[in-house]
């Protein structure tokens, strides 16, 4: 994993990056993460180095969507924006989770705060109770401090990171 560089950033953007190194480093099968707003704008990765590079040999490839983290955010924000429209047609109210499980791997998106959503890519054979454990921890973490200046913020560091 390349570690995103958090010189110059608030102590609570310091935080999140800690928090979300930590799930992709602490939790089994865990492949990336990232943070997207309600805007679809991804506003952290765990990965954010790989939103533009690629790879010289495919045996360096990442594991994730293309290997690149916009991939990833450009999904998680496709999947919430769709079960978030299915919850409305179905009355069912807001959605908390949602997990894809594929072949080869495993998508869950759960909600943060008024719209930001965490994504993980994962392996297929992961526990995805452990998984779903520790984003929610991280959802209730990073939730409360997710404000709009934060978020700002964060956007700004993933633009220059690019």
């Amino acid at each position: 994993m390349t570690a995103p560089s958090t010189f110059g950033l608030s102590t609570e953007a310091r935080n999140l990056h800690w928090l979300l190194s930590n799930l992709v480093e602490e939790v089994p099968g865990v492949h990336s993460v990232t943070v997207v707003s309600s805007d679809g704008l991804m506003l952290l990765s765990s990965d954010p180095g790989l939103a533009t590079a690629e790879p010289a040999e495919p045996a360096e490839r990442q594991k994730g969507p293309k290997g690149s983290s916009a991939d990833l955010a450009t999904i998680v924000s496709g999947i919430g924006s769709l079960t978030v429209g299915a919850a409305k047609l179905m009355e069912a109210g807001g959605v908390k989770q949602t997990m894809v499980a594929m072949d080869e791997g495993s998508v869950f998106v759960m909600s943060i705060s008024d719209g930001s959503l965490l994504g993980v890519h994962a392996t297929p054979d992961c526990d995805m109770s452990v998984v779903a454990y520790h984003m929610a921890l991280f959802v209730g973490r990073a939730g409360h401090v997710l404000t709009p200046e934060l978020r700002s913020e964060l956007r700004k560091s993933m633009e220059s990171a690019q």
